[in-house]
């Protein structure tokens, strides 16, 4: 059952069009990246998926909503991590989920214990009352899971979740992102540049100018040119165009770089 659908779904700015009548459909519980190069339309696509910008065309429906006609109820069933760093440092990690919580319109009642519960799944009991400044990078990234799923929507949207980790803590991530999709039957929907994270989810689509290029799982993808001894990391570059394309503006570098040293 399909619990996101996009239709010829476009964004444009001026004379440039970003997302180009995207057309694509994600089923319940499956880990669905979005990749591509910097400028691809990923972050606008995700931007519009989660409410946050209007489309200029087409349409799309999240667990069932259309994502014009009913953003608020969109609002309601996602959870929604974006690459910069949203967690408040001058709180502690109970803080920044009791905000959550009371933005989520969690009842009173079950505040506590929805926040308790999100911080042991997290792995961050220990670290609750201390302040978010004094956190790791994998630690924040954590957090701002936790925040995003203490209402427990059915769809969790990722940002490039482990931008500016370390190995060890990309790793932490995502095993508490798989956890998600295991024990809930969350569906994930992230962006990446990271190819050993694409090769984890179940399908992925690749990007360039705006448009869906190729979609399937990664061992189609890696079919698609050559066979079982491809990687991913080739998958992108024959997919998502060139080298000298690829390495993005001014401003997505100046914006990578600032969250990386954050997280750092």
């Amino acid at each position: 059952m399909s619990v996101l659908e996009t239709k010829d779904l476009t964004r444009r700015f001026g004379t440039l069009t970003a997302v180009d009548a995207l057309t694509m459909s994600v089923e319940a519980g499956e880990i669905f990246a979005l990749l591509g190069a910097n400028g691809a339309g990923k972050t606008v696509t995700m931007k519009m998926l989660t409410t946050l910008l209007r489309p200029s065309g087409g349409n799309a429906r999240v667990a069932g909503f259309d994502i014009v006609h009913h953003a608020a109820q969109v609002r309601r069933v996602i959870g929604y991590v974006p690459q910069l760093v949203s967690a408040d440092g001058a709180l502690t990690g109970y803080e920044n989920l009791l905000i959550f919580a009371k933005l989520y319109d969690i009842a009173r009642s079950d505040r506590d214990e929805r926040i308790r519960e999100a911080l042991a799944f997290m792995e961050l009991t220990e670290v609750r009352d201390k302040l978010v400044r004094e956190y790791s990078g994998g630690m924040i990234r954590r957090l701002e899971i936790a925040a995003a799923m203490l209402h427990r929507p059915p769809v969790l949207f990722l940002d490039e979740p482990t931008i500016g980790l370390d190995p060890i803590a990309r790793r932490a991530v995502w095993e508490r992102i798989e956890d998600l999709r295991s024990q809930y039957g969350t569906t994930i929907v992230f962006t990446t540049h990271l190819m050993e994270e694409a090769d984890v989810c179940t399908r992925l689509a690749i990007m360039h100018r705006g448009r869906i290029v190729t979609l399937g799982t990664p061992s189609e993808l890696k079919a698609s040119i050559g066979g079982a001894d491809r990687t991913m990391d080739d998958v992108f570059i024959h997919y998502a165009g060139g080298a000298v394309e690829a390495g993005g503006t001014y401003r997505e570098t100046s914006r990578a770089r600032r969250v990386a040293q954050r997280l750092g």
